[in-house]
């Protein structure tokens, strides 16, 4: 069997031959370039999650607050 040698590696090991292969093939140039869109998306993932924790407590604040009273005609 020729992929049998498979069998025996665990999956950190699998990690780091892949992460080395990415930087011998993939070239070291495109590492910070993957790092800094990596923290991009991170950050907007963050703004994201506080827009929306900040537009639940807006609603659950106008669900608190009594309706005005109606006019009788």
């Amino acid at each position: 069997m020729v992929f049998g040698f498979l069998q025996n590696i665990g999956p950190w090991q699998l990690v780091l031959c892949l992460v080395v292969a990415f930087v011998l093939f993939g070239g070291a140039k495109k590492i910070p370039e993957l790092a800094h869109s990596l923290g991009k998306a991170k950050n907007e993932f963050k703004k994201g999650l506080e827009e929306g924790e900040r537009e639940s407590k807006e609603e659950e604040e106008k669900a608190k607050q009594p309706e005005p009273a109606k006019e009788l005609v």
